[in-house]
């Protein structure tokens, strides 16, 4: 579940923020695309990611960027719970759902 999300042009700045923390494992959202980056701040927890074709646990202390136009979803892994601050680098967000 996610804790808050924020649109940077609500704000004055020129990126958006969602803080996510959940202990709901295999959550997370499904297929999708930005056509801009966006960085993964892993504070505590594991989780899957697919970015593009490519697999990776991101743990706590770890940032991940997708590049803009890449494919990505992730799934919480547990058994902790997974926080993170995903940054979208634009000011409202835009996501084409793949799936």
């Amino acid at each position: 579940m996610s804790d808050g999300s924020v649109e940077g042009h609500e704000i004055g700045a020129g990126v958006s923020i969602i803080r996510e923390s959940t202990d709901v494992v295999g959550s997370g959202p499904r297929l999708h695309q930005h056509p801009y980056a966006e960085t993964f701040v892993i504070i505590r927890g594991r989780a899957l990611f697919t970015i593009g074709d490519e697999q990776r646990e991101g743990s706590g202390g770890d940032i991940l960027v997708v590049p803009a136009n890449t494919p990505h979803k992730f799934a919480v892994l547990g058994p902790d719970v997974y926080e993170a601050v995903h940054i979208h680098e634009n000011d409202r967000f835009v996501t084409e759902w793949l799936e």
